[in-house]
C-alpha cells in the first residue's frame, strides 16, 4: 500500500525542475543566485520578458480609442490579458476584473470608493492582526474618516487566526470582513471560506488579500463567493507595477471612482461629468499596458504546467526546510499551522536577522530580513523583526541545504557554539 506522503514524493518527482530553471534567464547567467525571497518578489520567466518586449519593439501604443492598427493590437492584447485574468480566478467575465498597480492600490481603492462612502459611526471593519500592513492601513484611515470601528482577529501562538470569539467579532455591526488568504509571515493559509460564508450570514462585505496564495495555489472566486478580491503579477511571475481587483459588478455600479481623469469618464463638462463602464470606470489615466500583458503571459506560463505537481513540490521544498531548520543549534520557527504556504521565518539566536541575511548574502544566498510589513505580528511574538526564506517551484532541495549550511557558516562566524 503506497501512503499520501509516498504519492505526493513519487508525482513530485517526475517535476523537471532543472527544464523549468532553464526557462528563466537570471537562474541561468554565470553566477546563479539562491534566491529564496519569493514572497517579494518572484523571478521572470522568458516568455513573459518576451511579451513585455515585443509590446515596445512592435505595438506600443495607448489602449482604447485608438482608430490605428498598432493601438488595435495594443487594445486588444490589453484587454485579452484581462479575460486571462477572468479565467486564472475563475470570475464571471472579464468585467469583473480591474487593472490596478498591485494589491497594495486594490485595497486602498475598495478603502476609498466603498468604505468612505458607505462606513458611518457604530459601523465595524474587520480585519485580522496577521494582515499586510496593506491590509491594516486603508481600514485605519477609513476608520478614522468616517467613524466606524476597527477590530481584530487574534492569532495564535502557531500562527493560525484564533476564531474562538469569532461570533462576537463578526457581528450585526460588521460591514465587511478584509482577510489575508495566505500570511506573508507564517505561511498559513487561513479558512477564508468559512469566514466568508460567516459573513454572508449577517449581510458583512468581504475581501480577500490573496497576493501570498494565488502564486502557488488555484482559485476560484465563484466558489468562494467574496465580494472583492485581490493579488499582485510581480509575486506570481509577472512585471511589477501590475495587480488585480475581482469586484462583483453591482458593487462596481455602485462605488464612486477611486481616480479621476481620461479613461473612467463617459461624458465632461464644465459642470459636471458622467463615468465609464465598469471595469474601467476605475482604470483612470493610461494603464500598465505592458505590465498587463505581462501577467497575462504568467498565467500562461502558470497554466501550461501540472499545478498539482508544482504544489507537491513547493510542499516537499517547504517539509524539508522546516525539518533541516529545526536541526540548527539556537533556532526558532514561528508558525507550526498545517496548511502552510511555502514561507518559513525564523530566528538564529544571538544573530539579528539583518546581520544573517547579509552573511547569507556572501553565500549567494538571498533571503528577506525585517518586520515584512506586519508589525502587528512581530509586537504579538515580541520580537522586532525575523529571516524569511520563501519558496517558488523553481527552487530545489539543494538550494534550501545550502541555505541551512550558510545558517551554520554564519554561527560558526559570529562565534556561536
Amino acid at each position: 500500500m503506497i501512503t499520501t506522503a509516498a504519492k505526493e514524493d513519487q508525482s513530485s518527482a517526475t517535476l523537471d525542475v532543472n527544464a523549468i530553471r532553464h526557462d528563466f534567464p537570471i537562474l541561468s547567467g554565470s553566477t546563479v543566485p539562491i534566491y529564496l525571497d519569493n514572497a517579494a518578489t518572484t523571478l521572470k520567466p522568458a516568455s513573459v520578458i518576451s511579451a513585455i518586449n515585443k509590446y515596445y519593439e512592435e505595438y506600443s501604443a495607448n489602449v482604447h480609442r485608438s482608430i490605428y492598427a498598432l493601438g488595435e493590437k495594443a487594445t486588444k492584447a490589453y484587454e485579452d490579458a484581462r479575460e486571462k485574468t477572468a479565467r486564472f480566478i475563475n470570475a464571471p467575465d472579464s468585467s469583473h476584473i480591474i487593472f490596478t498597480s498591485g494589491t497594495t492600490e486594490a485595497i486602498n481603492l475598495v478603502a476609498y470608493a466603498w468604505g468612505r462612502y458607505n462606513l458611518k459611526p457604530g459601523d465595524e471593519i474587520l480585519i485580522t492582526e496577521m494582515e499586510h500592513h496593506s491590509n491594516i492601513i486603508p481600514w485605519q484611515l477609513v476608520a478614522r474618516d468616517t467613524g466606524a470601528t476597527l477590530r481584530y482577529i487574534p492569532i495564535t501562538e502557531n500562527g493560525s487566526l484564533d476564531l474562538s470569539n469569532i461570533d462576537e467579532l463578526l457581528n450585526p455591526k460588521t460591514k465587511i470582513v478584509a482577510m489575508i488568504h495566505q500570511s506573508n509571515v507564517f505561511g498559513t493559509l487561513n479558512p477564508v471560506a468559512q469566514l466568508i460564508a460567516k459573513a454572508k450570514d449577517i449581510g458583512a462585505l468581504t475581501l480577500v488579500d490573496a497576493a501570498q496564495s494565488v502564486p502557488h495555489l488555484p482559485v476560484d472566486v465563484a466558489a468562494l463567493d467574496c465580494d472583492f478580491f485581490t493579488f499582485s503579477g510581480h509575486k506570481m511571475l509577472g512585471p511589477t507595477g501590475i495587480g488585480v481587483l475581482y469586484a462583483r459588478l453591482e458593487l462596481q455600479e455602485a462605488m464612486e471612482p477611486f481616480q479621476g481623469g481620461g479613461e473612467m469618464i463617459q461624458q465632461v463638462t464644465m459642470d459636471s461629468s458622467t463615468w465609464n463602464d465598469v471595469p474601467w470606470k476605475f482604470e483612470a489615466g493610461t494603464p500598465n499596458i505592458a505590465q498587463a500583458i505581462g501577467l497575462g503571459a504568467a498565467m500562461e506560463y502558470i497554466t501550461s504546467k501540472d499545478r498539482t505537481l508544482l504544489i507537491q513540490h513547493e510542499k516537499r521544498l517547504t517539509n524539508h526546510a522546516v525539518k533541516s531548520l529545526r536541526d540548527i543549534t539556537g533556532m526558532t520557527i514561528y508558525g507550526d499551522f498545517d496548511p502552510r504556504g511555502p514561507v518559513i521565518s525564523f530566528n538564529v539566536d544571538g544573530i539579528h536577522p539583518h546581520d544573517l541575511a547579509q552573511i547569507l548574502d556572501q553565500h549567494n544566498v538571498a533571503v528577506r530580513a525585517g518586520h515584512h510589513c506586519a508589525q502587528p505580528i512581530m509586537n504579538r511574538l515580541g520580537i522586532t523583526a525575523t529571516t524569511r526564506a520563501s519558496f517558488f517551484f523553481y527552487n530545489t532541495s539543494e538550494e534550501i541545504d545550502s541555505l541551512c549550511e550558510s545558517i551554520e557558516d554564519a554561527r560558526k562566524f559570529m562565534g556561536l557554539k
